[in-house]
């Protein structure tokens, strides 16, 4: 199983790389995190934000893979503990399939996009920089399979 953070913007600041790389390369093979990065629609272009969102949809519908869990990323998801992530996890695990989290741009995710999942997860009540969402994803994806494999790193 791959868990694919598939995510719009293409030039993150080097403390966001540092920060979801070095949770990517703690999780093992049988749980790969994968970055794939969406280019943002140019804001200078004159483009309403509805069709710059359109843009962003267009090019992530086109970057998943067949097959794959869609999970969109949005405040207004639902609100998950670590655990019951964690019991999410191991169920994609005994599916087998891979598992893509898709985070919007600046504006956010397309409707069309969200309708496309068959999960919308938050990662917070609040708004977060894509950038961030990245690197905190990341890091709960990498706590969740350490609690499912007793790894002393979730501590409760």
């Amino acid at each position: 199983m791959k868990l694919l953070v598939i995510a719009v913007g293409n030039k993150m600041p080097d403390w966001i790389s540092a920060g979801f790389n070095e949770y990517a390369k703690r999780m093992p093979r049988e749980a790969k995190i994968e970055l794939v990065e969406i280019k943002p629609e140019p804001r200078t272009t004159g483009k309403s934000v509805p069709q710059i969102m359109e843009a962003e949809a267009q090019r992530i519908l086109a970057t998943l893979p067949q097959g794959a869990l869609r999970i969109a990323l949005d405040e207004r998801g639902a609100h998950l503990t670590t655990k019951q992530l964690a019991r999410q996890m191991q169920d994609w695990m005994r599916g087998g399939s891979d598992v893509a989290f898709i985070i919007g741009g600046a504006d956010g995710l397309h409707e069309p996009v969200k309708n496309s999942a068959q999960q919308l997860l938050a990662l917070s009540s609040m708004t977060l920089p894509h950038g961030m969402a990245r690197v905190l994803l990341a890091e709960q994806l990498y706590r969740a399979y350490s609690l499912l494999h007793n790894h002393p790193y979730h501590r409760e």
